[in-house]
């Protein structure tokens, strides 16, 4: 895609884009059936349909960034859609409400570090929470604490099988709202490219400027007919609450934490709580 013509890439989404939500949708419904006798096993599906949701929400943002920047940040956009991590920082981002772009970033720089602390003062030193719930549900593995001491996980145990809903994931609600919309159209995109294009999403743009864009796409999107006929207000308010403020101009490899950064977030930790 980075080597597409802006039609051709738009004409590539609207092809792709369908086929990706469906994938997201069955993996889903699969989730669905097994909740009640198998909770690992619907719980790693419906991660599963997290990521593949997330992928669409990583490749409208490359329909939503404007022309001028879409040459340097599209070889990133595309990696982002096969890395696990960029696509469980955007799933949890649809939950986020950053007062800007600059906030935005600060969640994002604090979601992909490689380790952080946790407990009472920081006394334990974790892996990337996102990756760890992702690998500990999916796999029996091996584990060291900070002294070196190894122990066997079990992805049937823990608080990772509690953790699964029954409710579709914010990431595919937003994603099941745009294809309502008529936004994976041909159409649809290119309605949605020309809108965003007015702004650049880098620092202080904020909710307000996103929602002013997003009733911009809403309103010409009806005036041409591209919404489905059970697409309804619900659909506006989905997208309204959890399509997160562009995230092209953000980065999402992992970023690494050394164990004096640790070490002295920990001393920090301690001194609050004495």
């Amino acid at each position: 895609m980075c080597q597409m013509t802006q039609e051709e890439r738009l004409a590539f989404l609207a092809e792709g884009l369908p086929i990706i939500l469906s994938s997201a949708q069955s993996l889903w419904c699969g989730a669905r059936k097994l909740y009640d006798d198998m909770p690992r096993e619907a719980g790693v599906l419906e991660g599963f349909a997290r990521e593949e949701a997330a992928k669409v929400l990583i490749l409208m943002d490359a329909v939503r960034c404007p022309r001028r920047l879409i040459g340097s940040r599209m070889g990133a956009i595309v990696s982002w859609s096969y890395d696990h991590l960029a696509r469980l920082i955007y799933a949890d981002a649809a939950r986020w409400r950053p007062t800007c772009v600059a906030e935005l970033r600060e969640y994002v720089d604090l979601n992909r570090k490689a380790h952080a602390l946790e407990g009472e003062v920081g006394e334990y030193i974790v892996p990337n929470w996102s990756l760890y719930e992702r690998e500990s549900r999916l796999y029996a593995d091996i584990e060291a604490d900070e002294s070196g001491e190894l122990s066997w996980s079990n992805p049937v145990d823990g608080v990772f099988t509690s953790l699964t809903r029954r409710f579709p994931p914010v990431s595919l609600e937003a994603a099941d709202a745009m294809a309502m919309l008529g936004i994976f159209t041909l159409d649809g995109l290119k309605a949605t490219a020309e809108i965003w294009d007015q702004v650049e999403f880098a620092d202080q743009e904020n909710r307000s400027d996103a929602l002013r864009l997003l009733r911009e796409l809403v309103n010409r999107l009806s005036l041409e007919g591209l919404p489905s006929d059970k697409a309804t207000d619900q659909h506006v308010s989905t997208l309204a609450d959890s399509w997160q403020l562009p995230m092209y101009n953000l980065e999402f490899t992992m970023k690494a934490v050394s164990l004096e950064e640790l070490e002295a977030a920990r001393e920090i930790e301690l001194a609050w709580s004495i």
